[in-house]
């Protein structure tokens, strides 16, 4: 509502440290309200409502920047727009972004008001207002440094305090309070594409891009992941169920988590990194060689690797070969043939010992059950997903069937 003509104008800045204080807290309303009282006691129109949630370490932000183009615009020469803030700490937690931001506010016809703090020109009124900017810079420093040596603290004890990786997620556990636990369906394909790379099975790691790529369960950006994703996969041994963090100096401890691998999968993997990557990628690993990575060189008895070769007639054909370049047997090709036919003559020599067959029947039981389990929480997600969109469309329909504002219907 617009105030009379000698009514001083004025406008409200919120600001509270990030969005989860937005979600779980009620900073920003009860700042607005302290300021609305004030501007009521004091006889001002609040104009309009500027808020952000982000740090207040740095002058650049959203709700800032829109509050001084505002200013630029409706405040005139000799007519300043009172900006009202709760604290002096909402309007910056750092001494040089306080003293920017004052310069930036008088500059676009602002006058800064606070029901904490009175604001003045004089050498004393100053003298106070530079105080206190460093103490509210000197308490986010402090928050920080405490805030630093909680968490260093807890990975010491084995608990990760980073956001969760893919795979994982945190839940609060007796005992542990927030702990790393399996996200399924993520979780068993990152263990299947780690323990692929690790005998052999995936040759190089973009046919491990191609294989998460392939998993619609698996995060993605429009069917495509970034190779950066599949090379900090394999650099975590928060993986392996350990913990470590060397820019805080924490070296390798067991974790309180579930591992998705083992440690010795895991260094596998680093060793495989460290190797040069022969065979090109391919999108099909699985049907021409089967037997692609448990087939090992009989001299070095490093895997082999496979590929198609082409004759001068056109017809292609298969073979594995070794890759090892201190190998005798280096690029010594074998016809694929004769590896299928000497495995199926394994194959069909082998007797199955007493049990086996029923110890067999229960791991394919239980390797169903898994997925099952898989195919269940994908399908429980993306019925979540559905009713959170049918709950949001029909806030928006809500929002135009009561809307009075003719503009929302276009």
């Amino acid at each position: 509502m617009a105030g009379s003509v000698n009514q001083q104008q004025a406008v409200i800045y919120c600001r509270v440290s990030g969005a989860k204080q937005v979600r779980e807290g009620d900073g920003l309303a009860s700042q607005e309200t302290r300021c609305r009282e004030y501007a009521k006691y004091k006889g001002y129109c609040v104009l309009d409502v500027f808020t952000d949630d982000m740090t207040g370490k740095a002058a650049s932000r959203p709700g800032m920047q829109s509050m001084l183009g505002y200013l630029h615009m409706n405040a005139s020469k000799g007519s300043e727009i009172v900006v009202i803030i709760d604290d002096i700490s909402r309007l910056a937690r750092g001494l040089t972004a306080h003293l920017e931001l004052r310069q930036s506010l008088a500059g676009a016809g602002g006058k800064l008001e606070s029901p904490s703090i009175e604001f003045g020109e004089d050498s004393d009124s100053v003298l106070v207002e530079n105080l206190l900017a460093s103490v509210a810079q000197h308490q986010r420093e402090k928050n920080g440094e405490q805030t630093s040596n909680r968490m260093k603290g807890r990975m010491m004890n084995g608990y990760s305090v980073f956001c969760a990786p893919v795979g994982y997620r945190y839940e609060k556990t007796a005992g542990h309070g927030k702990l790393l636990v399996r996200d399924e369906p993520a979780a068993s394909i990152i263990r299947k594409a780690m323990e692929g790379f690790a005998s052999g099975r995936f040759e190089t790691m973009a046919e491990v891009k191609r294989y998460l790529e392939s998993q619609p369960a698996f995060p993605n950006i429009d069917g495509s992941i970034r190779q950066q994703v599949v090379t900090d996969l394999f650099s975590r041994v928060l993986y392996a169920g350990y913990i470590e963090h060397e820019p805080w100096g924490i070296t390798r401890r067991k974790g309180h988590h579930e591992a998705l691998v083992s440690l010795e999968t895991f260094e596998r993997i680093q060793a495989r990194k460290a190797e040069r990557n022969l065979a090109p990628a391919r999108t099909d690993i699985n049907a021409d060689f089967p037997l692609r990575g448990a087939v090992a060189c009989a001299d070095c008895d490093a895997p082999m690797t496979s590929c198609w070769s082409k004759s001068a007639t056109g017809k292609r054909y298969p073979y594995f070969w070794c890759q090892t370049k201190t190998c005798g047997m280096y690029r010594k090709s074998i016809r694929a043939e004769k590896i299928d036919a000497a495995f199926a003559e394994v194959m069909h020599a082998l007797s199955p010992a007493k049990g086996l067959v029923g110890l067999v029947k229960t791991m394919l039981h239980d390797a169903w059950g898994q997925r099952l389990a898989q195919a269940n929480t994908i399908k429980e997600t993306t019925k979540r997903d559905i009713a959170q969109l049918d709950k949001q469309l029909d806030g928006l329909l809500d929002r135009v069937v009561e809307s009075d504002n003719p503009t929302v219907l276009w």
